[in-house]
Protein backbone atom coordinates (compact mmCIF):
# COMPACT_ATOMS: atom_id res chain seq x y z
CA UNK A 1 0.00 0.00 0.00
CA UNK A 2 2.81 2.44 0.90
CA UNK A 3 4.59 1.65 -2.34
CA UNK A 4 1.48 2.41 -4.43
CA UNK A 5 0.99 5.66 -2.55
CA UNK A 6 4.63 6.69 -3.21
CA UNK A 7 4.31 5.85 -6.90
CA UNK A 8 1.10 7.90 -7.12
CA UNK A 9 2.74 10.88 -5.41
CA UNK A 10 5.77 10.63 -7.69
CA UNK A 11 3.58 10.56 -10.79
CA UNK A 12 1.58 13.57 -9.59
CA UNK A 13 4.81 15.51 -9.04
CA UNK A 14 6.10 14.63 -12.51
CA UNK A 15 2.83 15.67 -14.15
CA UNK A 16 2.59 18.89 -12.14
CA UNK A 17 6.16 19.86 -13.12
CA UNK A 18 5.40 19.09 -16.77
CA UNK A 19 2.23 21.16 -16.58
CA UNK A 20 4.11 24.35 -15.69
CA UNK A 21 6.52 24.06 -18.62
CA UNK A 22 5.47 24.63 -22.19
CA UNK A 23 6.72 24.77 -25.75
CA UNK A 24 7.08 27.68 -28.14
CA UNK A 25 7.10 26.66 -31.78
CA UNK A 26 6.65 28.28 -35.14
CA UNK A 27 8.30 29.16 -38.40
CA UNK A 28 10.76 31.82 -39.52
CA UNK A 29 10.19 32.90 -43.11
CA UNK A 30 11.48 35.59 -45.46
CA UNK A 31 15.05 34.26 -45.25
CA UNK A 32 16.83 31.10 -46.39
CA UNK A 33 18.60 28.71 -44.03
CA UNK A 34 18.81 28.43 -40.28
CA UNK A 35 17.66 31.12 -37.85
CA UNK A 36 17.99 31.45 -34.08
CA UNK A 37 14.87 32.00 -31.95
CA UNK A 38 15.14 32.73 -28.23
CA UNK A 39 13.26 33.95 -25.19
CA UNK A 40 14.69 37.37 -24.37
CA UNK A 41 15.81 38.45 -20.88
CA UNK A 42 13.27 37.75 -18.14
CA UNK A 43 13.10 40.62 -15.64
CA UNK A 44 14.25 39.59 -12.17
CA UNK A 45 15.47 36.18 -13.33
CA UNK A 46 19.04 35.03 -13.83
CA UNK A 47 20.29 31.67 -15.04
CA UNK A 48 23.49 29.85 -14.11
CA UNK A 49 26.04 29.69 -16.91
CA UNK A 50 26.43 26.27 -18.53
CA UNK A 51 29.57 24.39 -17.55
CA UNK A 52 29.91 22.63 -20.90
CA UNK A 53 32.14 24.40 -23.45
CA UNK A 54 30.80 24.29 -27.02
CA UNK A 55 33.53 23.99 -29.66
CA UNK A 56 33.82 26.11 -32.77
CA UNK A 57 36.30 24.31 -35.03
CA UNK A 58 38.31 25.88 -37.81
CA UNK A 59 38.29 23.05 -40.31
CA UNK A 60 38.41 23.09 -44.10
CA UNK A 61 38.94 26.87 -43.95
CA UNK A 62 35.48 27.24 -42.36
CA UNK A 63 34.12 27.96 -38.90
CA UNK A 64 32.25 24.78 -38.00
CA UNK A 65 29.49 25.08 -37.09
CA UNK A 66 28.83 28.30 -38.97
CA UNK A 67 26.38 29.42 -36.24
CA UNK A 68 26.79 28.50 -32.58
CA UNK A 69 24.12 29.56 -30.06
CA UNK A 70 25.14 29.90 -26.41
CA UNK A 71 23.65 31.28 -23.23
CA UNK A 72 25.25 34.31 -21.58
CA UNK A 73 28.19 33.26 -19.42
CA UNK A 74 29.19 30.33 -21.65
CA UNK A 75 32.84 29.69 -22.45
CA UNK A 76 33.39 28.71 -26.08
CA UNK A 77 36.49 26.76 -27.14
CA UNK A 78 37.92 27.74 -30.55
CA UNK A 79 39.90 24.85 -32.07
CA UNK A 80 42.16 24.83 -35.12
CA UNK A 81 41.93 21.48 -36.94
CA UNK A 82 43.46 22.75 -40.20
CA UNK A 83 47.11 22.29 -41.16
CA UNK A 84 47.47 26.06 -41.48
CA UNK A 85 47.50 28.73 -38.79
CA UNK A 86 44.19 30.47 -38.06
CA UNK A 87 43.12 33.59 -36.22
CA UNK A 88 39.79 34.30 -34.50
CA UNK A 89 38.55 37.82 -33.93
CA UNK A 90 35.31 39.77 -33.83
CA UNK A 91 34.69 43.47 -34.29
CA UNK A 92 31.67 43.73 -32.00
CA UNK A 93 29.14 41.90 -29.83
CA UNK A 94 25.56 42.80 -30.68
CA UNK A 95 26.77 45.92 -32.51
CA UNK A 96 28.85 47.20 -29.56
CA UNK A 97 32.31 47.84 -31.06
CA UNK A 98 33.84 48.28 -27.61
CA UNK A 99 33.38 44.52 -27.13
CA UNK A 100 35.47 43.56 -30.16
CA UNK A 101 38.26 41.09 -29.36
CA UNK A 102 41.14 39.24 -31.03
CA UNK A 103 42.14 35.80 -29.70
CA UNK A 104 45.30 35.78 -31.82
CA UNK A 105 46.68 33.24 -34.27
CA UNK A 106 47.55 29.63 -33.47
CA UNK A 107 48.58 26.41 -35.23
CA UNK A 108 46.79 23.11 -35.84
CA UNK A 109 45.69 21.17 -32.77
CA UNK A 110 45.60 24.12 -30.40
CA UNK A 111 42.56 25.88 -29.00
CA UNK A 112 41.75 29.16 -27.32
CA UNK A 113 38.75 29.83 -25.10
CA UNK A 114 36.59 32.87 -24.47
CA UNK A 115 33.72 33.51 -22.04
CA UNK A 116 30.81 35.43 -23.58
CA UNK A 117 29.15 37.62 -20.92
CA UNK A 118 27.14 39.98 -23.15
CA UNK A 119 24.14 38.99 -25.26
CA UNK A 120 24.19 39.64 -29.00
CA UNK A 121 25.44 38.28 -32.30
CA UNK A 122 29.23 37.91 -32.51
CA UNK A 123 30.54 37.93 -36.12
CA UNK A 124 33.58 35.62 -36.23
CA UNK A 125 36.39 36.39 -38.66
CA UNK A 126 39.94 35.19 -39.41
CA UNK A 127 42.76 37.66 -40.20
CA UNK A 128 44.68 34.93 -42.05
CA UNK A 129 41.73 33.88 -44.26
CA UNK A 130 39.37 36.83 -44.88
CA UNK A 131 36.85 34.57 -46.65
CA UNK A 132 36.12 32.76 -43.36
CA UNK A 133 33.13 33.87 -41.33
CA UNK A 134 30.79 32.51 -38.69
CA UNK A 135 28.68 33.58 -35.72
CA UNK A 136 28.34 32.98 -32.03
CA UNK A 137 24.86 34.13 -31.01
CA UNK A 138 24.83 34.86 -27.27
CA UNK A 139 21.31 34.70 -25.81
CA UNK A 140 20.14 35.81 -22.34
CA UNK A 141 18.18 32.68 -21.34
CA UNK A 142 18.50 28.91 -21.70
CA UNK A 143 15.31 28.94 -23.81
CA UNK A 144 16.45 28.97 -27.44
CA UNK A 145 16.44 26.91 -30.62
CA UNK A 146 17.91 26.89 -34.09
CA UNK A 147 15.42 26.47 -36.89
CA UNK A 148 15.74 23.77 -39.49
CA UNK A 149 16.49 24.75 -43.10
CA UNK A 150 12.76 25.24 -43.70
CA UNK A 151 12.52 27.73 -40.82
CA UNK A 152 10.65 25.52 -38.33
CA UNK A 153 11.74 25.72 -34.69
CA UNK A 154 10.69 24.48 -31.25
CA UNK A 155 11.80 25.79 -27.84
CA UNK A 156 10.93 23.25 -25.13
CA UNK A 157 10.58 23.38 -21.34
CA UNK A 158 9.69 27.07 -21.19
CA UNK A 159 7.95 27.91 -17.88
CA UNK A 160 4.43 29.25 -18.26
CA UNK A 161 4.41 33.04 -18.43
CA UNK A 162 4.60 36.06 -20.73
CA UNK A 163 7.83 36.65 -22.63
CA UNK A 164 9.41 38.49 -25.52
CA UNK A 165 10.67 36.07 -28.16
CA UNK A 166 13.26 37.19 -30.73
CA UNK A 167 14.26 35.73 -34.10
CA UNK A 168 17.77 36.32 -35.48
CA UNK A 169 19.16 35.45 -38.89
CA UNK A 170 22.51 36.26 -40.46
CA UNK A 171 22.16 39.44 -42.50
CA UNK A 172 18.52 40.10 -41.52
CA UNK A 173 16.92 42.47 -39.02
CA UNK A 174 15.92 40.87 -35.71
CA UNK A 175 12.22 40.62 -35.00
CA UNK A 176 10.70 40.37 -31.52
CA UNK A 177 7.16 39.68 -30.41
CA UNK A 178 5.29 38.99 -27.15
CA UNK A 179 4.33 35.38 -26.45
CA UNK A 180 2.16 33.95 -23.67
CA UNK A 181 3.16 30.42 -22.73
CA UNK A 182 0.55 28.23 -21.11
CA UNK A 183 1.38 24.79 -22.37
CA UNK A 184 1.94 25.21 -26.11
CA UNK A 185 2.46 28.62 -27.73
CA UNK A 186 3.04 29.59 -31.34
CA UNK A 187 5.12 32.45 -32.75
CA UNK A 188 5.85 32.89 -36.46
CA UNK A 189 8.34 35.44 -37.77
CA UNK A 190 8.92 37.04 -41.18
CA UNK A 191 12.41 38.50 -41.38
CA UNK A 192 13.84 40.87 -43.98
CA UNK A 193 17.25 42.24 -44.83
Amino acid sequence: MKRNLLVAIALMLIFSIAAIAGTISGKVSGVAGESVVYVDAIQGKTFPAPTQHPVVDQKGLLFQPHITVVQVGTTVDFLNSDKVAHNVFWTNVGGNKKLGHNLGTWPQGEKRSFKFDTPGAVPLLCNVHPEMSGYVVVVPTPYFAESDKSGNYKIENVPDGSYTVTAWHEGAKNQSKPVNVSGAAKADFTLSK
